[in-house]
């Protein structure tokens, strides 16, 4: 293992906060008077450029946990993890094809806003609750103390230090409103690339020197060579991880719910977009998927790389946590492996990424506080009032984020699957109510209450039916696999699929059975010229598509 920073790494440290922290003040200043307004503060109405859209997006969406958990889930499972990352990409095409026209008509600016505008204030009322629940006790949490542990793997320091240092940087970006992390995101991804390919760079040459030999193209032809199993997109049935990600599900199942959701109906992500024009929205989200294509480069080789060398056997007693193996541990031995100079760099990367994710949900939680929850109870709030109680809700988010984190056993399970899991309890039912609602004009309130929280609770059945029931008769059709027990599960991305298939059929029945055959003066009135893409886009948007089916094809 190497030593702990050195004075020229916390140097280039420090030079990559002073050029965020400056950047954000500035703009913040030169805007100031216009934060004073929820709709600047928010989302930046009519001031970010698509680039600033895409960055952002990128820019919240990488965080610890995947340059932690998908690293660690790239040593222990392969490549296979990109999947989320290469899925994201299309699914970023489709949301900026379909779902950006009807926020932006309906001028949306939250997703519990569009609840209520479907369907009705008892709906949006309970998401909000379900989504600020979500973004404290799980998202915010799992960013804060990955982060947190990953910042002392690098630096030594207490990882409550760290917790504190990350909270407090990530506050400082935040009470500038949407338009100071917009940009200063732009800023965070270039170090977050930079950084990443870096760690990248210097774990390939570690297997080439490994194995006598020089150069990164070198190093990733020997580790495709010597961890070929490493390189399969789609696990077979025998798999010891099919139960991450079960074979063909990935293209065509519950992993376009997975993402579906989370880019197309979660405020953390869309939010982003919604106070652009449509044109500019539409392509910041084509610009976030091309980055998405390179993104596994940054966040999954390093753990291949790792394993590589773990089993040369290098770094045995690093990985280890409480006698066993952590695959967690992978991405922050290789950054304490970089020489001097590069190790400042590739740290400041993964902290960017952490700041602007803490940044990024942190914003929506006050978004969603403030104008869906405190608005309704004090309809008469000043303008002023509604920013000075957003702000709050940051600190206050945050410090709860902190107290919890160390108590909900994010560290006992790969922390990207911790935190697609747990997601995934609710993102079926929540799925299932946008689509229909966007599509379907007879859907109803009753129909989205029991898809929101009758799929929440078909998502926790699912979950424990394999204490009550056999479910090896299910192996067959690929859709249940021994666990670490031998105890037959559904993998969660089956289980995903099987409950929004189930509150799909709900929510038409009850639809039907309440309507009668009258039609629902709720439903959205939609003009299929809403959906035509201009030249460039259909261009961009063809050439992402040709690049998937590559990677597919050669990775399969």
């Amino acid at each position: 293992m190497g030593q702990s920073l050195q004075t020229l790494d916390y140097v280039i440290f420090l030079i990559y906060f002073v050029i965020v922290a400056g950047y954000g003040y500035w703009i913040y200043q030169r805007k100031k008077s216009a934060t004073a307004s929820t709709t600047d503060f928010f989302l930046a109405e009519g001031s970010l450029t698509w680039w600033a859209i895409g960055a952002s997006l990128i820019a919240s969406n990488i965080s610890a946990e995947q340059f932690i958990g998908m690293s660690g889930s790239g040593f222990k499972m392969g490549l296979a993890i990109a999947s989320y990352e290469w899925m994201a990409a299309a699914t970023l095409l489709v949301v900026a094809i379909f779902f950006l026209p009807i926020y932006l008509k309906n001028k949306i600016f939250t997703m519990p806003q569009f609840l209520e505008r479907r369907y009705n204030s008892t709906v949006s009322l309970v998401m909000a609750v379900f989504w600020l629940l979500l973004y404290v006790v799980v998202n915010l949490t799992s960013i804060l103390y990955l982060g947190a542990i990953a910042v002392r793997e690098i630096s030594g320091l207490n990882v409550f230090f760290c917790m504190g240092l990350l909270g407090l940087f990530a506050i400082f970006i935040t009470l500038g409103g949407m338009k100071v992390i917009g940009y200063t995101d732009v800023i965070q991804v270039f170090f977050l690339v930079l950084g990443g390919l870096a760690t990248t760079y210097i774990a390939f040459n570690l297997v080439a020197e490994q194995f006598g030999q020089s150069g990164t193209i070198a190093g990733f032809n020997l580790t495709m060579e010597k961890a070929n199993d490493h390189f399969h997109m789609i696990f077979e049935r025998d798999n010891p991880n099919y139960l991450d990600l079960p074979g063909l599900t990935v293209l065509v199942g519950g992993m376009w719910i997975v993402n579906l959701n989370y880019w197309g109906c979660n405020q953390y992500i869309t939010q982003r977009a919604l106070g652009a024009d449509l044109k500019t929205a539409r392509n910041g989200l084509l610009f976030a998927a091309f980055i998405k294509l390179i993104m596994p480069i940054i966040v999954c080789l390093p753990g291949i790389a790792a394993y590589v060398l773990h089993q040369q056997g290098n770094f045995q007693a690093e990985m280890l946590q409480d006698g066993e193996l952590n695959p967690d541990r992978a991405y922050p031995v290789l950054l304490n492996l970089l020489p001097l100079g590069l190790k400042g760099l590739s740290f400041a990367a993964l902290t960017a990424a952490i700041v602007a994710s803490l940044a990024g949900k942190a914003n929506s939680i006050s978004t969603i506080f403030t104008l869906d929850i405190y608005k309704k109870i004090n309809p008469e709030a000043s303008e002023k009032s509604l920013v000075r109680i957003g702000r709050i809700t940051v600190l206050v988010a945050i410090a709860i984020a902190m107290l919890i984190a160390p108590f909900m056993g994010i560290d006992k399970k790969g922390g990207f699957q911790y935190i697609q899991e747990y997601t995934g309890f609710v993102s079926p039912g929540i799925f299932a109510m946008f689509i229909l609602g966007f599509f379907w004009k007879k859907t109803t309130a009753n129909a989205a209450l029991f898809a929101t929280i009758g799929g929440f609770l078909l998502s926790v059945l699912f979950k424990f039916l394999p204490n009550w029931v056999d479910l090896s008769f299910l192996s067959s059709m690929g859709f249940s696999a021994p666990n670490s027990d031998g105890v037959y599960e559904i993998p969660f991305i089956d289980r995903m699929g099987f409950v929004f298939m189930i509150c799909v059929i709900g929510m038409y029945i009850i639809s039907m059975l309440e309507l009668k055959g009258k039609a629902n003066p709720k439903g959205l009135e939609i003009d299929r010229s809403m959906f035509r893409t201009s030249p460039g886009f259909t261009v961009g948007a063809l050439l992402v598509v040709g690049i998937l089916t590559a990677l597919y094809t050669i990775f399969w």
